[in-house]
């Protein structure tokens, strides 16, 4: 397949063999079952968070969402006694399933570079490293090709879990040192040193999923935040159930697994937690609501989730990849290029789960509004995309990759493994099409840049769209 770029014209395009693997990122199946009684004792975080809601009142989705994840010691991704990722953790990312998604990344980052003139060395750059699989198939690749292979100088990972950096330093420990190559850790892509000299290669994938949002509410009176408070008595009457707190369908908010979930499971209604909206619009809730244009042409009721702490990152994102001798970053997660507003949801035992059941020991994940992070680059980097995951990896030649590792393995059953792991990164029906690539370059280009595979667009067999349904008001 070939990388087009304005830099170096059709007559240089960069040729490739690599592809691509993913599946799911996460790859779940709908829990049917209930979520905990309240008889059951409270999760240290679950304490927490009702102590502080008795205290101060109601709390924000995106403190509810830190708490979850972050606490110091009992944060899902802090305590070392949750496995999170694999097949003993909650749900499995794409770099576990096939080493072909870390290689189509890497080369896709490898042709922007060489589109530089290659001249500068190399820093690599990932937020969110999971388990260190990414980075290190990124790595593997590059290390092959003479362009790349003593041009990386450091590896940057941003990891705030002293338990995933534990994991992640024992599955690249053989690359520190390697042609002068250094790893480091940091707590927050603004830790990541801005060098002089040297090209920026960035990668987040499933990172901005997991980042904290806001939920608000469009109203007569202006935009209101939607807040979480401690639930009353669940067999009392008065109780809200979810349906009636969400908005299930909107041009912001597609059909989704999670809005199923929440209206159907049993479970909703037997946490120890309900949404509630705030009487008056607060500060948050009116900066989030005109912080982009496209929330002024929604309709009174809809709600949308939004992600202040999305839009600083990939503000750091983009100032990185355009500062020293310029970069580039590719953005995977599941989302779509618009907001939505009932995409909340959690991970449990690799099933969805209800986000209020058992807090501080599932997964929380929101969908990403990539033209949220579209409109973050604005004056400072340029996007490309999004483009689903199906067609990126296809134009890239994932079939073709994929061949060539089937002809190379070991035994027909390998082959046949191989070529189904292809099949889920690309199926129409799920991350194929759930999972969107954004990819950004340094630098402000009026009118964006004519940018392999992005260029190229969807699959044409997936250019029809669904009809947007109309809004539905929340109620309270």
């Amino acid at each position: 397949m070939r990388f087009l770029t304005r830099n170096v014209g059709h007559s240089r395009l960069f040729q490739h063999r690599n592809v691509c693997r993913t599946w799911l990122s996460r790859h779940y199946t709908q829990s049917t079952g209930p979520g905990p009684a309240l008889a059951n004792s409270l999760t240290p975080v679950e304490k927490i968070l009702l102590d502080t809601i008795k205290v101060q009142g109601p709390v924000s989705y995106a403190t509810y969402m830190q708490h979850c994840l972050s606490h110091p010691t009992d944060g899902y991704y802090m305590n070392p006694a949750n496995a999170v990722i694999g097949a003993r953790g909650d749900f499995i990312t794409s770099p576990e399933i096939s080493q072909v998604f870390g290689e189509l990344l890497g080369i896709w980052l490898l042709s922007q570079y060489l589109g530089t003139g290659a001249k500068h060395n190399i820093q690599l750059v990932e937020l969110g490293p999971g388990r260190g699989t990414l980075m290190d198939d990124i790595l593997r690749t590059l290390s092959q090709l003479p362009h790349a292979r003593t041009s990386i100088k450091h590896v940057h990972l941003v990891e705030t879990s002293q338990a995933l950096r534990a994991v992640q330093e024992k599955k690249l420990a053989s690359w520190d040192g390697k042609n002068g190559l250094k790893l480091h850790w940091h707590d927050s892509i603004d830790d990541v040193p801005t060098a002089d000299g040297l090209y920026t290669m960035l990668v987040a994938h499933e990172f901005f999923d997991a980042l904290p949002f806001h939920l608000i509410e469009k109203t007569h009176g202006g935009w209101k935040e939607v807040l979480i408070t401690s639930a009353p008595d669940p067999t009392a009457k008065t109780i809200l159930r979810p349906s009636d707190v969400l908005v299930k369908s909107s041009p912001l908010s597609s059909n989704s697994s999670a809005s199923a979930l929440l209206d159907q499971s049993p479970s909703s209604s037997r946490t120890r937690f309900r949404p509630v909206l705030s009487k008056d619009p607060s500060p948050i809730s009116t900066l989030l609501g005109s912080s982009s244009p496209r929330f002024a042409a929604l309709p009174i009721g809809a709600r949308i989730e939004v992600s202040a702490a999305s839009y600083q990152t990939a503000r750091k994102l983009g100032t990185l990849v355009s500062q020293g001798a310029g970069g580039s970053a590719l953005v995977v997660d599941y989302g779509a290029d618009h907001a939505v507003g009932n995409s909340f949801r959690a991970f449990k035992g690799h099933a969805l789960a209800d986000p209020f059941d058992c807090p501080g020991q599932a997964d929380l994940t929101a969908n990403v509004d990539f033209a949220y992070l579209t409109e973050a680059l604005a004056g400072v980097a340029t996007a490309h995309g999004p483009l689903s995951q199906r067609a990126f990896l296809s134009h890239m030649g994932v079939s073709t990759r994929v061949g060539a590792l089937q002809r190379a393995s070991a035994s027909p059953e390998r082959a046949d493994a191989l070529g189904k792991a292809a099949t889920r990164l690309v199926d129409a029906t799920g991350m194929g099409k759930q999972y969107k690539v954004m990819g950004v370059t340094g630098g402000v280009k009026e009118g964006g840049e004519g940018l392999w595979p992005f260029i190229a667009g969807e699959l044409p067999e997936d250019n029809a769209k669904p009809k947007e349904s109309t809004p539905t008001p929340a109620t309270e």
